[in-house]
């Protein structure tokens, strides 16, 4: 979990409004004082693919960074900023268990310069950014820790199902890539996939770290649900014979759009869900759905809204756009090949959204389509569920119910089952899939 170090709410409001109250303070320098920038909120979000932190503030700031060895450290300088007791109780607010911070310290450097010094546990390759005002946040100054030798996760899931599939074929698929001769495939009787490889499927729980996604009524948090959802669906697909499932995320913890498509073309996954709790502006929307990649426009206009609020997670969740321009060009220009995966990603939705509808009402009786950004790998079918309305007083506590949870991922499991007894996997390409 992450550590929230922030000012009281009245004392927040005092330094928002801090430049226009104390300016008629009898001296220039009390009122030069009042109008510098204050950290009035720090998050510290710590996960194996990087730690960040986040400090807000009420007013743009300046600041300058630099690394130091032996020991490895990360400074940041921040100029005009007020020494204030969120900056004062930042030692020992990092987490033990943080795979990268060992303490994070801060102190006045020199008249009009606060310094924040990071000593690490390893080598990293940080990214210090800042971010604009959004949604509920003020301006935020974001310090990304990410490791120097980030885990392979092809290894990772070589490793992890040596004893559930026959050594040599997990070599072939997930190390060599070469491909095999096909082979006809169908279902036994028992309605279980014929699946002569390992079949990887990349699940994707929604939103995460800054970004909460929709909140309900009693303060249940979307990023939580769609975790503990997509937790229990992993269990049942691992335990299935010759599937493996991957999370974008297993903690709370803040992953872009465009890093989730990339790691599920990594792994060279056979299927993407994407796992929501739906918001509407009216209480009594209700009922679960599957959406899935438009290449012409929305199929209704709630379809067109929630693909630009879905899209939207990035401005929220803080993205560094200077490290990210190029790769949503390319992603603009792998749309061109996405014909056949939206096929596919068509019979996918229809199996979930029959599956759903035997646990919950169905909000639309049919797979919808939009833009979504989450879902624009050109080469793997994928869809995005949203489980049930988090908006709706009843379906808010369904979704926190453990039990309902269970029955979600005992359907989703169902439908993804359904999917690969009626289409069988081929065999994978050598190398057609780029990261």
């Amino acid at each position: 979990m992450h550590k929230d170090t922030r000012l009281d709410p009245r004392r927040r409001q005092l330094l928002r409004y801090a430049g226009s109250a104390l300016v008629l303070s009898v001296t220039p320098l009390a009122g030069i004082a009042a109008n510098r920038p204050s950290i009035i909120a720090v998050r510290i979000w710590p996960a194996e693919d990087y730690t960040r932190v986040t400090l807000e503030h009420d007013a743009p700031l300046k600041f300058t960074h630099f690394a130091i060895e032996n020991p490895d450290r990360l400074v940041v300088d921040i100029e005009g900023v007020e020494f204030n007791s969120v900056l004062e109780s930042l030692a020992g607010k990092v987490a033990e268990h943080d795979p990268y911070i060992k303490l994070l310290r801060a102190g006045r450097f020199k008249p009009g310069v606060v310094r924040l010094v990071m000593e690490l546990k390893t080598k990293v390759k940080p990214q210090v950014f800042s971010l604009a005002p959004v949604a509920e946040y003020g301006h935020r100054l974001v310090l990304d820790v990410y490791p120097e030798n980030p885990a392979d996760p092809l290894m990772a899931l070589l490793q992890g199902r040596q004893d559930a599939v026959e050594p040599l074929r997990l070599d072939e698929e997930l190390v060599s890539r070469q491909p095999e001769p096909a082979k006809p495939q169908s279902a036994g009787r028992s309605g279980k996939p014929a699946v002569n490889r390992l079949v990887t499927i990349m699940l994707d729980p929604g939103h995460g770290g800054e970004d909460p996604g929709a909140v309900g009524k009693r303060g249940t948090y979307e990023k939580n649900v769609t975790l503990a959802i997509a937790q229990r669906l992993k269990k049942r697909i691992d335990a299935e014979p010759n599937m493996r499932a991957v999370l974008t995320r297993d903690g709370d913890f803040f992953v872009p759009l465009h890093v989730r498509v990339q790691k599920a073309r990594r792994i060279q996954a056979d299927l993407f869900l994407s796992i929501h709790a739906d918001a509407w502006i009216k209480p009594d929307a209700r009922g679960s759905s599957v959406y899935v990649l438009s290449e012409q426009g929305a199929t209704s206009t709630q379809a067109r809204l929630l693909a630009q609020k879905e899209n939207n997670a990035d401005l929220i969740g803080g993205v560094n756009l200077a490290k990210t321009k190029d790769v949503f060009l390319a992603r603009t220009l792998l749309d061109l090949s996405q014909t056949a995966t939206i096929n596919d990603s068509l019979k996918l939705g229809k199996y979930l959204l029959g599956e759903l509808g035997s646990i919950n009402r169905l909000h639309k009786a049919h797979v919808e389509q939009a833009g979504f950004a989450v879902l624009k790998a050109p080469d793997i079918p994928s869809a995005l569920i949203e489980t049930a309305f988090i908006s709706n007083p009843e379906e808010e506590l369904r979704l926190k119910d453990e039990a309902y949870q269970e029955q979600m991922a005992d359907a989703l499991m169902r439908g993804i089952r359904e999917y690969f007894v009626k289409h069988p996997p081929g065999p994978k390409a050598g190398s057609g899939r780029a990261s």
